[in-house]
């Protein structure tokens, strides 16, 4: 069975760097999955879930904003502002940062476009981070990624 060269990068670290049978991740145009032998293709992402599929299982992380490059060969890669795997997201600071993300957007909307614009972004990648804790919780017996 064909599978998938995948290498996910921040500015910070390499995140996720080996194989898996699919991806699928949030784009500007809404949610796409990978299978091998998909054409090449290069798309922006949005804030939101990422899953990887390794040996027949499902691996949780969230992304922020990025780029992702589909490149022949079954090679992806994934350029991300942040990303992190579903076992380092703690509900508590997740909650935190998506109060004060609002907090801040309230304060700028009607004062500074620049500011509001930071902060609606800042929101939008905490209430990823939020749906994503959330549902590792509804998941009975989450495995951390196999490399």
């Amino acid at each position: 069975m064909k599978k998938l060269t995948i290498k996910i990068v921040t500015p910070e670290r390499i995140v996720f760097e080996g194989e898996a049978e699919s991806l699928s991740v949030m784009t500007e145009t809404g949610e796409i999955t990978v299978l091998p032998d998909h054409i090449p293709l290069v798309t922006s992402l949005r804030p939101g879930e990422m899953r990887l599929k390794q040996n027949g299982e499902e691996n949780l992380m969230v992304v922020s904003t990025g780029f992702l490059e589909v490149r022949p060969g079954n090679q992806i890669i994934v350029l991300a502002d942040t990303a992190e795997r579903v076992e380092e997201l703690e509900l508590e600071k997740i909650e935190k940062a998506r109060e004060d993300a609002r907090r801040i957007l309230e304060e700028k909307r009607t004062v500074d476009d620049v500011a509001a614009a930071s902060a609606t972004a800042a929101l939008e990648r905490e209430l990823a981070r939020y749906k994503v804790v959330l549902k590792k919780k509804k998941i009975p017996r989450q495995t951390p990624f196999n490399q």
